[in-house]
């Protein structure tokens, strides 16, 4: 496995429900950069996410992905995990009779493979350790997998299970909605945590707020299922500013109404 990792998507098309969605998304992803997706809604930013991580339901049908260099379109929704590549939901789902804490172990093992678990002890000592440091009570670990949990709480526990999981490439679904600003900035330090060359993250978010705690290095606009403008973090505060119909005025781009959540 690379030293560094990288996600490389090139020309990739993909449908929901029989309609094209992305339309030859180009994007490269490495370790140590934070790159950022905003863009108008219905424009493709979620289906882009779930296609990266194998949803059913969001069909590829052309192009290409890599995970440092390997073929992640031909690896299964657990062998792209495994492999490095983590997806915080915008709305996590809840399972009744699964623990927090049994569910982010038996993840956890699973990426390690067999043969290399970690001892339960040790896991409950660093779990308990990382959910002090996202103010998330540590009774949380032995409630079922977000069963009652607020919004916030929920998105906090997304990033909680990346702190553990620790994977190569993250893409965070707009996990800044709903959270108010303490919560914000709780999130924002520990994704932070983790930046470092062994870590490549992908935001998709509406909002610059986010940016404002976690710093990009790129932020890309996508309109019409495509990147149409890519730069530095002024883009998002302009974006901030400005909106988006400069831009689709610019490009010459009229307005869709999608029927589907993208």
């Amino acid at each position: 496995m690379a030293s560094v990792p990288e996600l490389k998507i090139n020309e990739l098309r993909a449908s929901v429900e029989g309609k094209e969605i992305l339309k030859g998304v180009n994007l490269t992803v490495r370790g140590g950069e934070v790159h950022a997706i905003m863009g108008p809604n219905g424009t493709g930013k979620s289906t882009l996410a779930s296609s990266l991580m194998g949803h059913p339901k969001y069909e590829v049908t052309s192009g290409t992905v890599s995970l440092d260099g390997e073929d992640l379109l031909e690896m299964s929704v657990d062998e792209r995990a495994r492999n490095g590549l983590f997806l915080a939901m915008q709305y996590p789902s809840e399972i009744a009779g699964v623990s927090n804490a049994n569910f982010m172990r038996m993840a956890l093992n699973a990426k390690r493979g067999e043969g290399n678990e970690i001892p339960v002890l040790k896991f409950h000592r660093e779990l308990q350790n990382k959910m002090k440091s996202l103010s998330i009570d540590t009774a949380f670990a032995e409630r079922y997998l977000n069963e009652g949990f607020s919004g916030g709480e929920k998105k906090r526990n997304e990033i909680l299970q990346m702190s553990v999981l620790e994977p190569r490439i993250a893409i965070l679904d707009e996990i800044d909605s709903g959270l108010d600003i303490d919560a914000l900035r709780i999130v924002a330090d520990g994704v932070n945590a983790l930046r470092g060359p062994a870590f490549g993250l992908l935001i998709i978010t509406h909002y610059q707020r986010l940016l404002q705690y976690i710093v990009p290095d790129h932020v890309h606009v996508m309109m019409q299922g495509r990147i149409v403008r890519s730069g530095t973090r002024e883009l998002a505060e302009e974006l901030e500013a400005r909106g988006y119909d400069w831009l689709k005025d610019e490009l010459g781009i009229e307005d869709e109404t999608e029927s589907v959540n993208v």
